[in-house]
């Protein structure tokens, strides 16, 4: 019985090494590329193969026309777009073979192209991790199974992220099988696109009419809506996208969707009607888009289901050239889409959209915009979110990750998002712990101890993780004092590991910016007693930044350049003492909730806030504010100065103006001065003082400072017509 059991296993081994195709043998071709040279993509994909045989073994292989006779160890590459292949979907492909042969075969699309990019990762080694980093094996021999049977069809028709790699690699998009918008949206018009078709620049001043009536008036603006059901406006839209669809005639899907603001829809008496009838913002919407798809049947339209337009209507259906692309933006990250209110609250709405499409295009977020360095540990959700997405129709997924240099493992996030985005149904875990192997070398253990850490940390902490996060929000949480001890050790041990491998050690050190940067954010807040340990690490942050070529710090443009520079002139301890430090406060005009909580301390802790309003801010929305500070005793004083948060993204806009008043016994106040605020339109994060001083010292004990609000968001701004925010975290007193 033993003897048989042998020569069964001897036969297998014997029959899997006969199983084989040589295609390069000790260092020379023994099998050729055979190809349609009449196809480009045919051609692109041998090429691709053909320059990593060569940098693997240092050969090429022959390069042959299609038609000729078979020899062993050829290896066929042929897309066959208009026959009829039903297994093979748009970018699939199959891989056959026999004792002779190696065949990829395509259809529609470049499925050609991405069977090459699978043969050399599941085959022959190769991995593309990053922008310009690719690593393969050193071998003298390749083959290739022969009796393979094997297709692979992408789980999404439309993959798109936005790793800062596809503009610095030209060969990254096709390697991870990425799309761009410009390749499928006719004339570029992808996402909120109002504007664009039907500038209020142009219209808004002759045809108000034409744009949202928002809080009494029509408010025509950038960010403003269309009036959808005034029939001027479906003619002159009409005409522009005929004009875009003929100056661009091999696109058939363009974007009509709504601006770039949160509630700026219209709610004209006829608008209103058709969303209350809807129960949906989304109604009113779909009803214009569904016009347009009836009068272009043979087009596609793009429209955004988008904050307030999330809710799918109750009774219209989108036509099935209508793609609701449906974005999850006010969902929380640290669990999945099923684990949390946010989460159940848009699963509830992309299970109706389900109900009535089978056209939908996902618009995920995996990124904090305002601090795009700051730990921000979801892989554990992105899998499950994925594989909800494909469960409800889904068919085309922008997964927005972190596209900056410097991100919170922005390369590791990348690759495991596109690897998501072709199979949703991957191991997730392994190819993490594949990319750390290969990426980070020997440090790879202790980066993917971090990972779990944190990931177990931030679901025990109970405290959600938010697109606009801050490391404040988690102090007390996943960036604990401990934890931090430990992330410290692990990125030490994570140096020392690869202290040998310079291209390893800069990749650690990249990755460890995210926690430096917690680390300063988090100090400014306990008060910071260590000037010169603080100093130290703000320019190794800096130092390492610029070395590494990591610049960005948010999605407003703000630098880590500028943010060093503030850190320095905003958060150590001055010699210049406020008078008003640790004073009472009360409000005769309050500020409003949430931003209440910490009112009594934030103006006079000394305490300033950072890029994020939810910390140590306190504001005002739509009304004048005005605070009272007690100084304990009569003093001589000759300025006062207050910190204000610019930051239009959050509809926080700077005031009006500031108006100061003195008195000695808080009854009879004088005024001693004003100050206009010029409006500013910039996109960055800024932290702006505003004071006014006099020329001689005034006696006073109370100082009351009236804030005028400039109460609605201007027409240029998200909020056109809706109150505006301003926040304001400390007043001195000199």
């Amino acid at each position: 019985m033993r003897t048989i059991l042998l020569l069964v296993i001897n036969l297998c081994l014997t029959t899997a090494v006969v199983a084989q195709l040589s295609i390069v043998k000790n260092g020379k071709a023994t099998g050729r590329i055979v190809v349609d040279q009449r196809s480009a993509t045919d051609l692109q994909a041998a090429r691709l193969l053909n320059s990593f045989i060569k940098r693997i073994t240092g050969t090429s292989l022959p390069v042959v026309s299609t038609g000729i006779k078979t020899t062993t160890g050829d290896l066929y590459i042929e897309s066959k777009p208009g026959q009829d292949l039903p297994t093979i979907h748009e970018d699939g492909f199959r891989f056959t073979s026999d004792h002779s042969a190696f065949r990829i075969t395509g259809a529609k699309g470049s499925g050609i192209v991405y069977g090459v990019v699978s043969l050399l990762e599941d085959y022959w080694g190769v991995r593309y991790y990053a922008a310009n980093s690719c690593t393969f094996p050193q071998k003298r021999e390749l083959n290739l199974p022969s009796g393979l049977n094997r297709t692979e069809n992408p789980s999404f028709q439309y993959r798109q992220t936005q790793a800062y790699s596809l503009a610095k690699d030209s060969l990254y998009k096709i390697w991870h099988r990425l799309k761009e918008p410009a390749e499928l949206f006719a004339g570029g018009y992808w996402v909120h696109t109002f504007d664009r078709i039907m500038p209020s620049a142009k219209y808004g001043k002759a045809h108000p009419e034409y744009f949202s009536f928002i809080n009494g008036q029509r408010r025509p603006g950038a960010a403003s809506q269309w009036c959808l059901s005034n029939p001027e406006v479906f003619e002159l839209v009409s005409q522009k996208i005929d004009s875009i669809f003929k100056a661009h005639p091999d696109r058939k899907l363009i974007s009509v969707s709504q601006n770039d603001g949160n509630n700026t829809y219209c709610t004209c008496e006829k608008c209103k009607a058709v969303d209350d009838e809807e129960g949906s913002p989304s109604g009113s919407l779909i009803r214009f888009v569904n016009k347009l798809a009836t009068r272009f049947p043979d087009k596609e339209f793009s429209t955004l289901a988008y904050l307030y337009s999330v809710p799918p209507p109750k009774h219209v259906k989108p036509l099935p050239n209508v793609n609701i692309m449906l974005c999850d933006i006010d969902c929380f990250r640290e669990v999945s889409l099923t684990e949390n209110s946010s989460g159940k609250s848009f699963m509830k709405n992309m299970e109706g959209w389900a109900k009535i499409s089978n056209n939908i295009f996902v618009w995920d977020y995996g990124i904090n915009f305002d601090n795009y360095i700051c730990p921000f540990p979801n892989f554990q959700v992105l899998q499950t979110n994925m594989q909800l997405f494909k469960k409800n129709n889904v068919n085309k997924h922008f997964s927005q990750i972190g596209g900056s240099k410097g991100g919170d493992f922005s390369e590791l996030r990348s690759y495991l998002v596109a690897k998501l985005l072709w199979n949703v149904n991957c191991n997730a875990d392994s190819v993490i712990q594949s990319f750390l192997n290969g990426y980070y070398g020997e440090a790879a253990p202790f980066l993917y101890q971090y990972i779990k850490i944190q990931q177990g940390a931030l679901l025990g902490s109970n405290i959600p993780l938010w697109i606009y996060d801050t490391p404040i929000t988690h102090k007390n949480g996943m960036l604990n004092p401990p934890l931090m001890l430990r992330y410290r050790q692990l990125f030490d041990d994570a140096e020392k590991a690869v202290a040998s491998d310079s291209t390893f050690l800069k990749r650690v050190w990249q990755q460890r910016l995210s926690i430096q940067y917690a680390e300063l954010e988090i100090a400014r807040t306990n008060g910071i007693g260590d000037v010169n340990w603080i100093k130290k690490e703000l320019e190794l942050f800096r130092g390492r930044a610029q070395r590494l070529g990591v610049t960005s710090l948010n999605e407003r443009n703000n630098t880590i350049e500028e943010y060093c520079d503030l850190y320095l002139k905003r958060n150590l301890p001055s010699e210049k003492k406020s008078l008003a430090h640790l004073s009472k406060v009360s409000f005769p005009l309050p500020p409003d909730k949430p931003y209440d909580k910490i009112a009594d301390k934030a103006l006079t802790d000394g305490f300033l806030g950072g890029a994020t309003f939810n910390e140590s801010w306190i504001g005002w929305c739509g009304k004048d504010g005005e605070v009272i500070i007690d100084l304990g005793a009569v003093k001589e004083i000759e300025s006062v100065q207050a910190d204000f948060l610019h930051k239009l993204g959050a509809w926080i806009l700077l005031p009006k103006s500031i108006s100061c008043y003195t008195s000695t016994d808080n009854v009879n106040f004088n005024l001693m001065g004003k100050r206009e605020i010029s409006e500013d339109r910039s996109i960055e994060v800024k932290y702006v003082n505003v004071g006014v001083s006099t020329a001689e010292k005034i006696k006073a004990r109370y100082i009351k400072m009236h804030i005028e609000t400039i109460g609605l968001c201007p027409s240029w701004h998200y909020g056109v017509g809706y109150p505006a925010w301003f926040f304001m975290d400390e007043i001195w007193v000199y």
